[in-house]
Parts: structure tokens; C-alpha cells; sequence
């Protein structure tokens, strides 16, 4: 299974060149607006050094990786929700993926043109929320018009569900982004069944070439370098990021913000015919784990044989962690641990 990561911006910021980089397949990048007319995709195995050694103890015939799906949305543009550029249909694209990357230009080019007409972090940032927020205004007003009928009859859920709307609609009249929004239990159950923009997890990408910073919830990445060295080999790579004191890729720093901003954590099966790494939200219960390989797992689950990957490799595997007494059996209740190597036991 993979994660879906779309990568969203103003046209001309790099968000196509960051995609080559990362993804290590070419897409249109000219100098103009809209050069993106459908979504590009790319699968990226998200690296994992402990992969190797587990799969090297159980004699596995291939390792597979876990993988994270970007996609290169077209750029937005100030008015995309009233279907300026090609904003309606890109919009539409957002509400697909599980997070968004979120590209603001920090660099001056003569050759490359900003539709805004010069480079201003701050400005693109404000342009791009509130074209997000408008699009989730916009839903949240037709949604409201049924709901407000269905509540008229009485019924609880909808009378629940008019009253989230409605704090809804009041906070992003403010400007205010849903994921900034404190709900309760019941309310998050309701707006589970809408795909808001505004309610996804958010990466702020600066594509600079001043140096590196980072923060909480924004990283700095060098666009046209990442480019550069997509084709090289990684010790070429490492030695070219050097010269630039960069010390990390850029795929690697945003993948590893991408686990951190989704919240997710990396579990492995392994045995003779593969060594796998799956990804989980941090939290999840072994059943839920168990169904990320298959959905009937999750509802037949019966137990959970659990090793840490560490103890697995000193162990020699499974035998012997068994003989060691390192393994232990798990029920429904037991939370999975990044780095648990896994043997689940369902029913039919």
C-alpha cells in the first residue's frame, strides 16, 4: 500500500522541478502556467536500512519496501475556486491524496516568471490557504442545505451534524484552516465523511537556494540541485551535495517529514518468500496493523507473534527468538511498535 502526497503550488515555483527530483521521472517543467494539465504520479520506496538484515536472517527471496505516492498538481492560481486557470479540476485533485506538500518560491530567476509577478513567500502562502479555504466554504454551504431540511425532522445525527457545519462554515468565513479547528469526538466522526482541504496534513516546502533551515512544520530544499543529482549514483550525489554543505537529499528529509506529518510508523513481516515493511498510523492496534496486508486479517484476526527487529537479527530469527523467549503473543489490544517484525494468526 502506498501513501499519496500531492505536491501543490503557484505555476513557475519548482513544484515539477521537485517532482523530477524526487520521483527520478521527468515531467513537463516550461515556463509557463499551467504546463501540467494532468497529474503527474510517482511511487517512491521510502528507504529502510533495517530491511536488509532481517531479510538476510530469514533467506528471503525479495525485500519490498514501503511506498509513498506523489503527485504533481498542477499549479493554483489566485481565484482557482471559482475555476480560474484550471483550478476546479486541480481542487478536485487535492481531495485525493492523504497530505499536501505545499511549494513556496524563495529564489529569483529573470528566465523563470512568477505569475504574481515577483517572489514573496508570505503572499503565495496567503493566495494558496485561501483558495483552500474557499473550496471548503463553498462544500460546506451545499452540504448545509440538506442537512438543514434533514434536521428540521428532528433527527439527532443531523441536528450533530448541522451544528458542526455550522462551526465550520463560521471558521472558515475567518479564514481559519479546519485542521486548526478543536472538535469534539462525535463531531470528528462527522466530518470524517467529508474530504476537506483544509483538513489535511500540510508540509510548507521552501525552494531556495539561500541555505537550509527548517521547522516544525516546513522544510528548505533546493529544487534545482535535487534535480541535478537525481541521475547520479549516491556516493556521486553525497559528494555534490557537499560541495553545497547540504547535508541530507531532499527525498530523504521529505519523506521523513512525510511519516512525521501523517504520523505513521514502519512494521515488518518477514520469512522465505519476502521481507516486507508496511506502514501503520502511529497507535494502531495489531488487528488494524494485521489489516493493512489484507482486509480480512483485520476481521479474523486471532493473535499476533511480535519480535523488535533488533532482537530478531540477534536471535537468528524466528526459531530462536522463540527459543530465547524474545518473542511474545499479542492480542487485539496490543499497540504496534515502529521496528516490530510480525507473524499474524487469523481464522477463516
Amino acid at each position: 500500500m502506498s501513501f499519496k502526497i500531492g505536491i501543490v503550488g503557484l505555476p513557475n515555483v519548482g513544484k515539477s522541478t521537485l517532482f523530477k527530483a524526487i520521483t527520478k521521472k521527468g515531467v513537463s517543467a516550461e515556463n509557463y502556467p499551467f504546463c501540467t494539465i494532468n497529474p503527474n504520479v510517482g511511487i517512491v520506496e521510502v528507504p529502510d536500512e533495517r530491511l536488509k538484515p532481517l531479510a538476510e536472517i530469514s533467506k528471503s527471496k525479495k525485500i519490498v519496501y514501503t511506498a509513498i505516492e506523489f503527485v504533481d498538481i498542477a499549479g493554483l492560481v489566485r481565484g482557482a475556486h471559482k475555476g480560474k486557470g484550471l483550478g476546479n479540476k486541480f481542487l478536485s485533485h487535492i481531495r485525493e491524496v492523504d497530505a499536501i506538500v505545499e511549494v513556496l518560491r524563495d529564489f529569483n530567476d529573470k528566465d523563470i516568471s512568477h505569475v504574481e509577478g515577483g517572489v514573496d513567500m508570505q503572499r503565495d502562502k496567503e493566495i494558496i490557504d485561501l483558495e483552500l479555504i474557499i473550496a471548503d466554504l463553498q462544500m460546506t454551504e451545499k452540504i448545509l442545505e440538506k442537512t438543514e431540511r434533514d434536521a428540521r425532522s428532528g433527527d439527532k445525527e443531523a441536528v450533530l451534524k448541522l451544528k458542526t457545519l455550522e462551526k465550520i462554515k463560521k471558521a472558515l468565513e475567518e479564514e481559519e484552516m479546519i485542521r486548526g479547528i478543536s472538535f469534539s469526538k462525535e463531531e470528528l466522526e462527522v466530518i470524517k465523511e467529508i474530504n476537506y482541504l483544509t483538513d489535511k496534513p500540510i508540509i510548507y516546502l521552501k525552494n531556495t537556494n539561500r541555505g537550509e533551515t527548517e521547522g516544525d512544520n516546513f522544510l528548505t530544499i533546493n529544487a534545482k540541485i535535487e534535480a541535478e543529482i537525481a541521475g547520479l549514483s549516491k556516493e556521486e550525489a553525497r559528494e555534490y551535495l557537499a560541495s553545497f554543505n547540504i547535508k541530507e537529499d531532499g527525498l530523504s528529509k521529505l519523506i521523513k517529514k512525510s511519516y512525521k506529518t501523517l504520523n505513521l510508523i514502519s512494521f515488518f513481516t518477514s520469512g522465505e518468500m519476502e521481507t516486507r515493511a508496511w506502514a501503520v498510523e502511529n497507535g494502531s492496534t495489531a488487528p488494524v496493523a494485521a489489516g493493512k496486508i489484507h482486509s480480512d486479517f483485520e476481521k479474523n484476526f486471532i493473535r499476533a507473534e511480535v519480535i523488535k527487529h533488533k532482537d530478531f537479527i540477534e536471535c537468528g530469527g524466528w526459531i530462536g527468538g522463540r527459543d530465547s523467549g524474545k518473542t511474545k503473543d499479542k492480542g487485539k489490544d496490543y499497540i504496534i511498535e515502529d521496528g516490530d517484525v510480525v507473524f499474524f494468526k487469523v481464522g477463516r
